[in-house]
Protein backbone atom coordinates (compact mmCIF):
# COMPACT_ATOMS: atom_id res chain seq x y z
CA UNK A 1 0.00 0.00 0.00
CA UNK A 2 1.26 3.47 -0.94
CA UNK A 3 1.38 6.22 1.66
CA UNK A 4 -0.06 8.76 -0.78
CA UNK A 5 -1.83 8.47 -4.12
CA UNK A 6 -2.50 11.70 -6.03
CA UNK A 7 -5.60 11.15 -8.14
CA UNK A 8 -6.74 13.53 -10.87
CA UNK A 9 -10.16 13.14 -12.50
CA UNK A 10 -10.12 14.16 -16.16
CA UNK A 11 -12.77 14.72 -18.82
CA UNK A 12 -11.67 16.21 -22.14
CA UNK A 13 -8.94 18.08 -20.30
CA UNK A 14 -5.92 17.45 -22.50
CA UNK A 15 -5.08 21.17 -22.52
CA UNK A 16 -5.25 21.26 -18.71
CA UNK A 17 -3.09 18.18 -18.32
CA UNK A 18 -0.50 19.69 -20.64
CA UNK A 19 -0.45 22.88 -18.61
CA UNK A 20 -0.73 21.69 -15.00
CA UNK A 21 0.42 18.07 -14.83
CA UNK A 22 4.12 19.11 -15.09
CA UNK A 23 3.89 20.89 -11.71
CA UNK A 24 2.28 17.83 -10.15
CA UNK A 25 5.03 15.57 -11.47
CA UNK A 26 7.75 18.01 -10.43
CA UNK A 27 6.57 18.58 -6.86
CA UNK A 28 5.05 15.21 -5.89
CA UNK A 29 7.98 12.79 -5.99
CA UNK A 30 8.08 10.00 -4.86
CA UNK A 31 4.32 9.66 -4.57
CA UNK A 32 2.10 7.80 -7.01
CA UNK A 33 0.15 9.90 -9.54
CA UNK A 34 -2.97 8.52 -11.23
CA UNK A 35 -5.17 10.18 -13.84
CA UNK A 36 -8.72 8.83 -13.96
CA UNK A 37 -10.18 9.50 -17.39
CA UNK A 38 -13.95 9.99 -17.51
CA UNK A 39 -14.40 8.74 -21.11
CA UNK A 40 -12.66 11.71 -22.72
CA UNK A 41 -13.13 12.26 -26.43
CA UNK A 42 -9.90 14.21 -26.85
CA UNK A 43 -6.30 12.94 -26.76
CA UNK A 44 -5.90 13.04 -22.98
CA UNK A 45 -4.68 9.44 -22.66
CA UNK A 46 -2.31 9.82 -25.61
CA UNK A 47 -0.92 12.96 -23.96
CA UNK A 48 -0.19 11.03 -20.76
CA UNK A 49 1.34 8.04 -22.55
CA UNK A 50 3.59 10.17 -24.70
CA UNK A 51 4.74 12.76 -22.17
CA UNK A 52 4.34 11.30 -18.67
CA UNK A 53 5.29 7.61 -18.57
CA UNK A 54 5.60 7.82 -14.77
CA UNK A 55 1.91 8.79 -14.46
CA UNK A 56 -0.57 5.92 -14.29
CA UNK A 57 -4.07 6.15 -15.70
CA UNK A 58 -7.44 4.48 -15.35
CA UNK A 59 -9.93 4.69 -18.23
CA UNK A 60 -13.66 4.67 -17.48
CA UNK A 61 -16.05 3.61 -20.21
CA UNK A 62 -18.47 6.52 -19.66
CA UNK A 63 -18.49 9.94 -18.02
CA UNK A 64 -19.42 9.13 -14.44
CA UNK A 65 -19.02 12.65 -13.09
CA UNK A 66 -16.96 13.62 -10.06
CA UNK A 67 -18.70 11.43 -7.48
CA UNK A 68 -18.99 8.04 -9.19
CA UNK A 69 -15.83 8.61 -11.22
CA UNK A 70 -13.76 8.91 -8.05
CA UNK A 71 -15.66 6.12 -6.29
CA UNK A 72 -14.90 3.65 -9.08
CA UNK A 73 -11.25 4.64 -9.35
CA UNK A 74 -10.46 4.73 -5.63
CA UNK A 75 -11.68 1.16 -5.23
CA UNK A 76 -8.69 0.18 -7.37
CA UNK A 77 -6.09 2.40 -5.70
CA UNK A 78 -4.49 1.21 -2.47
CA UNK A 79 -3.06 4.01 -0.35
CA UNK A 80 -3.29 5.38 3.17
CA UNK A 81 -4.15 8.85 1.88
CA UNK A 82 -5.86 9.93 -1.34
CA UNK A 83 -5.13 13.39 -2.69
CA UNK A 84 -8.01 14.41 -4.94
CA UNK A 85 -6.70 17.06 -7.30
CA UNK A 86 -8.45 18.91 -10.10
CA UNK A 87 -6.65 19.02 -13.43
CA UNK A 88 -6.71 22.84 -13.35
CA UNK A 89 -4.55 23.12 -10.22
CA UNK A 90 -0.90 24.18 -10.10
CA UNK A 91 0.83 22.72 -7.06
CA UNK A 92 3.91 24.12 -5.34
CA UNK A 93 7.10 22.80 -3.77
CA UNK A 94 6.48 21.06 -0.46
CA UNK A 95 2.69 21.03 -0.82
CA UNK A 96 2.23 17.43 0.39
CA UNK A 97 4.44 17.02 3.48
CA UNK A 98 2.75 19.47 5.93
CA UNK A 99 -0.69 17.93 5.45
CA UNK A 100 0.47 14.31 5.65
CA UNK A 101 2.43 15.13 8.81
CA UNK A 102 -0.68 16.75 10.32
CA UNK A 103 -2.94 13.82 9.45
CA UNK A 104 -0.38 11.26 10.67
CA UNK A 105 -0.25 13.04 14.03
CA UNK A 106 -4.04 13.35 14.30
CA UNK A 107 -5.87 10.13 13.33
CA UNK A 108 -9.26 11.80 13.86
CA UNK A 109 -8.70 14.05 10.81
CA UNK A 110 -10.59 12.52 7.90
CA UNK A 111 -10.06 15.27 5.31
CA UNK A 112 -7.67 18.23 5.01
CA UNK A 113 -7.16 20.92 2.39
CA UNK A 114 -4.34 23.36 1.66
CA UNK A 115 -4.67 27.08 1.13
CA UNK A 116 -6.25 27.52 -2.31
CA UNK A 117 -5.29 30.66 -4.21
CA UNK A 118 -6.37 31.94 -7.60
CA UNK A 119 -4.24 30.91 -10.56
CA UNK A 120 -5.27 34.06 -12.46
CA UNK A 121 -4.48 36.39 -9.55
CA UNK A 122 -2.07 34.65 -7.22
CA UNK A 123 -2.41 37.27 -4.50
CA UNK A 124 -6.09 36.42 -3.99
CA UNK A 125 -7.95 33.43 -2.63
CA UNK A 126 -9.83 31.20 -5.04
CA UNK A 127 -13.58 30.62 -4.91
CA UNK A 128 -13.52 26.84 -4.36
CA UNK A 129 -12.04 26.38 -0.90
CA UNK A 130 -9.94 29.48 -0.21
CA UNK A 131 -8.91 29.39 3.48
CA UNK A 132 -11.22 26.54 4.49
CA UNK A 133 -14.93 25.91 3.96
CA UNK A 134 -17.98 26.39 6.19
CA UNK A 135 -21.76 26.34 5.87
CA UNK A 136 -24.58 28.30 7.45
CA UNK A 137 -27.88 27.09 8.92
CA UNK A 138 -29.37 26.45 5.47
CA UNK A 139 -26.31 24.80 3.97
CA UNK A 140 -25.03 27.82 2.05
CA UNK A 141 -21.26 27.33 1.68
CA UNK A 142 -18.69 30.03 2.31
CA UNK A 143 -14.98 30.18 3.06
CA UNK A 144 -12.44 32.09 5.02
CA UNK A 145 -11.26 34.35 2.24
CA UNK A 146 -14.45 34.07 0.14
CA UNK A 147 -18.05 35.10 0.77
CA UNK A 148 -20.18 34.54 -2.33
CA UNK A 149 -18.22 36.25 -5.16
CA UNK A 150 -16.09 38.49 -2.92
CA UNK A 151 -12.52 37.22 -2.77
CA UNK A 152 -10.02 38.44 -0.19
CA UNK A 153 -6.39 39.27 -0.88
CA UNK A 154 -3.99 36.82 0.74
CA UNK A 155 -2.04 38.72 3.38
CA UNK A 156 -1.14 35.73 5.49
CA UNK A 157 -4.31 36.06 7.57
CA UNK A 158 -5.08 32.35 7.09
CA UNK A 159 -1.57 30.90 7.36
CA UNK A 160 -2.75 28.65 10.17
CA UNK A 161 -3.99 25.16 10.93
CA UNK A 162 -7.69 25.13 11.83
CA UNK A 163 -10.70 22.89 12.01
CA UNK A 164 -13.23 23.74 9.29
CA UNK A 165 -16.53 22.30 8.08
CA UNK A 166 -15.66 21.21 4.55
CA UNK A 167 -12.60 20.86 2.36
CA UNK A 168 -12.56 21.68 -1.33
CA UNK A 169 -12.82 18.90 -3.89
CA UNK A 170 -10.41 20.91 -6.03
CA UNK A 171 -7.59 19.77 -3.76
CA UNK A 172 -8.17 17.69 -0.66
CA UNK A 173 -6.34 14.97 1.25
CA UNK A 174 -8.61 12.13 2.39
CA UNK A 175 -7.90 9.31 4.82
CA UNK A 176 -8.69 6.30 2.64
CA UNK A 177 -10.04 4.14 5.45
CA UNK A 178 -12.55 6.85 6.43
CA UNK A 179 -13.58 7.40 2.80
CA UNK A 180 -14.40 3.74 2.26
CA UNK A 181 -16.00 3.37 5.69
CA UNK A 182 -18.58 5.98 4.67
CA UNK A 183 -19.11 4.50 1.21
CA UNK A 184 -17.33 7.30 -0.63
CA UNK A 185 -19.14 10.11 -2.41
CA UNK A 186 -22.89 10.13 -2.97
CA UNK A 187 -23.07 9.06 -6.61
CA UNK A 188 -26.51 10.60 -7.09
CA UNK A 189 -24.86 14.03 -6.86
CA UNK A 190 -22.79 13.53 -10.07
CA UNK A 191 -20.83 16.75 -9.38
CA UNK A 192 -20.87 19.70 -6.95
CA UNK A 193 -21.51 19.55 -3.21
CA UNK A 194 -20.36 15.94 -2.97
CA UNK A 195 -17.32 16.98 -0.93
CA UNK A 196 -19.47 19.04 1.46
CA UNK A 197 -21.82 16.10 1.91
CA UNK A 198 -18.89 13.74 2.53
CA UNK A 199 -17.33 16.09 5.10
CA UNK A 200 -20.67 16.47 6.89
CA UNK A 201 -21.15 12.69 7.03
CA UNK A 202 -17.58 12.27 8.29
CA UNK A 203 -18.17 14.70 11.14
CA UNK A 204 -21.33 12.88 12.12
CA UNK A 205 -19.16 9.76 12.46
CA UNK A 206 -16.65 11.53 14.68
CA UNK A 207 -14.01 12.56 12.13
CA UNK A 208 -12.65 16.10 11.82
CA UNK A 209 -12.08 18.28 8.77
CA UNK A 210 -9.02 20.51 8.71
CA UNK A 211 -7.30 23.28 6.79
CA UNK A 212 -3.52 23.56 6.63
CA UNK A 213 -2.21 26.97 5.55
CA UNK A 214 1.37 25.70 5.47
CA UNK A 215 0.58 24.17 2.07
CA UNK A 216 -0.77 26.13 -0.88
CA UNK A 217 -1.87 25.55 -4.47
CA UNK A 218 -3.27 27.68 -7.31
CA UNK A 219 -6.65 26.84 -8.86
CA UNK A 220 -8.18 28.08 -12.12
CA UNK A 221 -11.77 27.12 -11.22
CA UNK A 222 -14.72 25.94 -13.36
CA UNK A 223 -12.33 24.81 -16.08
CA UNK A 224 -14.34 21.70 -16.97
CA UNK A 225 -17.98 22.79 -16.82
CA UNK A 226 -17.58 26.56 -17.11
CA UNK A 227 -18.65 29.38 -14.83
CA UNK A 228 -21.89 30.28 -16.64
CA UNK A 229 -23.54 26.92 -17.18
CA UNK A 230 -27.24 26.17 -16.43
CA UNK A 231 -26.47 22.54 -15.66
CA UNK A 232 -23.94 23.65 -13.05
CA UNK A 233 -26.62 25.92 -11.57
CA UNK A 234 -29.03 22.98 -11.48
CA UNK A 235 -26.54 20.69 -9.75
CA UNK A 236 -25.57 23.30 -7.18
CA UNK A 237 -29.16 24.03 -6.12
CA UNK A 238 -30.34 20.41 -6.23
CA UNK A 239 -27.32 19.03 -4.39
CA UNK A 240 -27.33 21.73 -1.72
CA UNK A 241 -30.96 20.86 -0.99
CA UNK A 242 -30.14 17.14 -0.84
CA UNK A 243 -27.10 17.73 1.39
CA UNK A 244 -29.14 19.76 3.87
CA UNK A 245 -31.97 17.21 3.92
CA UNK A 246 -29.91 14.04 4.29
CA UNK A 247 -27.66 15.42 7.06
CA UNK A 248 -30.14 17.41 9.18
CA UNK A 249 -32.18 15.70 11.94
CA UNK A 250 -35.87 15.67 11.02
CA UNK A 251 -37.19 18.03 13.75
CA UNK A 252 -34.67 20.76 12.89
CA UNK A 253 -35.19 20.34 9.15
CA UNK A 254 -38.86 21.34 8.90
CA UNK A 255 -38.41 25.10 9.23
CA UNK A 256 -35.20 25.03 7.18
CA UNK A 257 -36.92 23.41 4.21
CA UNK A 258 -39.48 26.18 3.74
CA UNK A 259 -36.98 28.98 4.21
CA UNK A 260 -34.59 27.29 1.76
CA UNK A 261 -37.36 26.97 -0.85
CA UNK A 262 -38.29 30.64 -0.48
CA UNK A 263 -34.68 31.79 -0.90
CA UNK A 264 -34.18 29.48 -3.89
CA UNK A 265 -37.30 30.91 -5.55
CA UNK A 266 -35.94 34.42 -4.91
CA UNK A 267 -32.73 33.34 -6.66
CA UNK A 268 -34.79 32.02 -9.60
CA UNK A 269 -36.66 35.32 -9.93
CA UNK A 270 -33.36 37.20 -9.81
CA UNK A 271 -31.99 35.08 -12.67
CA UNK A 272 -35.14 35.78 -14.70
CA UNK A 273 -34.83 39.54 -14.09
CA UNK A 274 -31.22 39.36 -15.28
CA UNK A 275 -32.42 37.79 -18.52
CA UNK A 276 -30.94 34.38 -17.68
CA UNK A 277 -34.09 32.32 -18.16
CA UNK A 278 -32.17 29.05 -18.57
CA UNK A 279 -30.67 29.48 -15.10
CA UNK A 280 -34.10 30.34 -13.68
CA UNK A 281 -35.48 27.13 -15.14
CA UNK A 282 -32.46 25.20 -13.82
CA UNK A 283 -33.23 26.35 -10.25
CA UNK A 284 -36.90 25.42 -10.58
CA UNK A 285 -36.03 22.02 -12.04
CA UNK A 286 -33.62 21.49 -9.15
CA UNK A 287 -36.51 21.96 -6.69
CA UNK A 288 -38.68 19.44 -8.52
CA UNK A 289 -35.90 16.86 -8.71
CA UNK A 290 -35.01 17.36 -5.06
CA UNK A 291 -38.51 16.29 -4.01
CA UNK A 292 -38.31 13.38 -6.43
CA UNK A 293 -34.99 12.16 -5.00
CA UNK A 294 -35.40 12.90 -1.27
CA UNK A 295 -37.36 9.68 -0.64
CA UNK A 296 -34.18 7.67 -1.30
CA UNK A 297 -32.56 9.14 1.84
CA UNK A 298 -33.26 8.66 5.52
CA UNK A 299 -32.20 11.74 7.52
CA UNK A 300 -30.65 11.27 10.96
CA UNK A 301 -33.15 11.12 13.80
CA UNK A 302 -30.84 12.09 16.65
CA UNK A 303 -29.83 15.69 17.45
CA UNK A 304 -26.92 16.90 15.33
CA UNK A 305 -23.59 16.85 17.18
CA UNK A 306 -21.77 18.78 14.46
CA UNK A 307 -20.73 22.16 15.90
CA UNK A 308 -18.97 23.91 13.06
CA UNK A 309 -22.03 25.50 11.45
CA UNK A 310 -22.51 29.28 11.25
CA UNK A 311 -25.59 30.02 13.35
CA UNK A 312 -27.08 32.50 10.94
CA UNK A 313 -27.80 33.05 7.24
CA UNK A 314 -24.90 34.03 5.02
CA UNK A 315 -27.20 35.55 2.31
CA UNK A 316 -28.66 37.88 4.97
CA UNK A 317 -25.23 38.81 6.34
CA UNK A 318 -23.79 39.39 2.86
CA UNK A 319 -26.61 41.02 0.89
CA UNK A 320 -28.53 42.84 3.64
CA UNK A 321 -25.92 43.62 6.31
CA UNK A 322 -23.15 44.03 3.68
CA UNK A 323 -20.67 41.76 5.46
CA UNK A 324 -18.24 41.06 2.65
CA UNK A 325 -15.43 39.34 4.56
CA UNK A 326 -15.20 36.39 6.90
CA UNK A 327 -13.65 38.64 9.55
CA UNK A 328 -16.77 40.86 9.48
CA UNK A 329 -19.18 38.07 10.41
CA UNK A 330 -20.81 38.00 13.83
CA UNK A 331 -18.26 36.33 16.11
CA UNK A 332 -20.97 35.06 18.46
CA UNK A 333 -22.50 33.11 15.58
CA UNK A 334 -19.10 31.83 14.49
CA UNK A 335 -18.19 30.34 17.87
CA UNK A 336 -17.21 27.50 18.14
CA UNK A 337 -16.88 27.50 14.35
CA UNK A 338 -13.09 27.51 14.18
CA UNK A 339 -11.00 25.63 16.70
CA UNK A 340 -7.22 25.53 16.82
CA UNK A 341 -5.49 22.17 16.64
CA UNK A 342 -4.60 21.05 20.19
Amino acid sequence: MDLVAIVLLNHNGQHLLAKFLPSVVQHSHPHRIVVVDNASEDDSIHCIKQNYPQVQYIQLSSNEGFARGYNLALKEIKARYYVLLNTDVEVTAGWIAPIIQLMDQSPAIGVCQPKILSYQDKNKFEYAGAGGGFIDSLGYPFCRGRLFDTLEEDKGQYDDVKEVFWASGACCFIRASAFHELGGFDEQFFAYYEEIDLCWRMQRQGFQIYYCGQSHVYHVGSATMGVINPYKTYLNFRNRALTLYKNTPTPAYRWKQWLRIILDLVAAVKELMLGRSRHCWAILRAQVDFFRLKSSYEPPQQPDTVNNVYQGLIPFAYFIKKKKKYSALDKAKLYPLVKALP
